[in-house]
């Protein structure tokens, strides 16, 4: 699902798949472990889906967690809103004219 996003490309970040754009990670799989996934919201996304989706999502622990990294527990997670989750993700690590572009597509 990251790869359908514009200019996502796939790399590795410490032993885990993880999804760029721009450079820069916003999903990573496999992490704390293979039931996982991890994607940088902002907080206030982080916010609403953990409340909307406690059993899949949670903030991470500490301090990567209070800046919007957001475990998924994919056995628990639909598929739509994995989609959602990683399109938020997607934005909010985009460079601004991308991001832009694909409002104007969308």
């Amino acid at each position: 699902m990251a790869l359908d996003l514009p200019e996502v490309s796939e790399g590795a970040h410490m032993g885990h798949p993880d999804f760029r754009v721009g450079g820069k990670i916003f999903a990573t799989l496999g992490y704390p472990d293979k039931r996982y996934a991890v994607v940088r919201l902002k907080p206030h996304d982080q916010q609403l889906i953990s409340k909307d989706h406690p059993k899949a999502f949670a903030p991470v622990p500490g301090g990567w967690g209070s800046g919007g990294a957001t475990t998924i527990l994919l056995r628990e997670a639909r598929k739509k809103i994995v989609a959602i989750a990683l399109e938020a993700a997607w934005r909010k690590t985009a460079p601004k004219r991308l991001a832009a572009a694909f409002n104007h597509h969308a």
